[in-house]
């Protein structure tokens, strides 16, 4: 499956952004979604995750209270909506998408898009 990350940008601390991921290649549905991100100098780190069904997420306790991720199974399209984004959320962030697991760990991606830089000025 190829996957393609779009919506990142600069904002003001605060601010939103909706990241997408939209998908094409295989069966999207057979998929759970990831988001990951990679500041500079930090290694690539779980934002979340939705399952196959979009019935349940997973986020990283960083941004449980700020983000929500959802999909659109018939448009093959995964969304982050990202709200009171903070300096900390500065980072390329990049959907991946994984057959077997829940899409919460890095090492069990098996498809990656290119990422989108999100840039957060404070």
């Amino acid at each position: 499956v190829q996957l393609q990350a779009s919506g990142g940008g600069l904002v003001q601390a605060g601010g939103s952004l909706r990241l997408s991921c939209a998908a094409s290649g295989r069966t999207f549905s057979n998929y759970a979604i990831g988001w990951f991100r990679q500041a500079p100098g930090k290694e690539r780190e779980f934002v979340a995750a939705v399952s196959r069904s979009g019935r349940t997420t997973f986020y990283t306790d960083s941004v449980k209270d700020r983000f929500a991720i959802s999909r659109f199974n018939p448009r093959n399209t995964v969304y982050l909506q990202m709200n009171g984004l903070e300096p900390e959320d500065t980072a390329v962030y990049y959907c991946a998408a994984d057959s077997e697991g829940s899409a919460r760990y890095y090492n069990g991606m098996e498809y990656w898009g290119k990422g989108t830089q999100v840039t957060v000025s404070s």
